[in-house]
């Protein structure tokens, strides 16, 4: 394929591909806040180019976003356990997937990376949106009239 065609068919994506990624406009003050947008937008879409390749080897019947929909059930969490000494055992964990997308990952021939490992946090005050969730003040307010 001539490489000006690529492009111009590339361009033509464009707004199809903004509906499909769910891409709104975004105006932004900043420079460098529209480039990183624009950066973002662009790593989207090539893993989406990546995927639908990937489905046209391996899976040609679906789509990427019946696949992304599929996969969207699989979340990442953060489970906060305070500890004795005041600091938080913080554990970053992904929920299994079903068995119909465990076997869509294996169809694909995706792995999900391992657990990430466990982290303790100080009891100091955190860092600007590191602070453990809202839900776990009542814990943090027996522990100190428990002491």
């Amino acid at each position: 394929m001539d490489p000006l065609c690529a492009v111009d068919a590339d361009r033509k994506r464009i707004p199809t591909l903004k509906s499909e990624l769910g891409i709104r406009p975004i105006y932004h003050q900043l420079e460098h806040r529209a480039d990183a947008h624009v950066f973002i937008a662009f790593l989207a879409y090539c893993l989406q180019v990546t995927l639908k390749n990937r489905l046209l080897i391996h899976a040609p019947g679906l789509t990427p976003l019946s696949v992304l929909q599929k996969l969207s059930t699989i979340q990442m969490v953060e489970v906060w356990i305070p500890m004795l000494d005041g600091r938080w055992l913080v554990l970053p964990r992904h929920t299994q997937p079903e068995p119909d997308v465990q076997a869509l990952l294996e169809q694909i021939r995706i792995t999900l990376p391992p657990q990430p490992p466990p982290r303790i946090k100080c009891s100091q005050l955190p860092a600007v949106g590191m602070e453990p969730p809202a839900f776990l003040e009542p814990l943090q307010s027996r522990e100190r009239s428990a002491v």
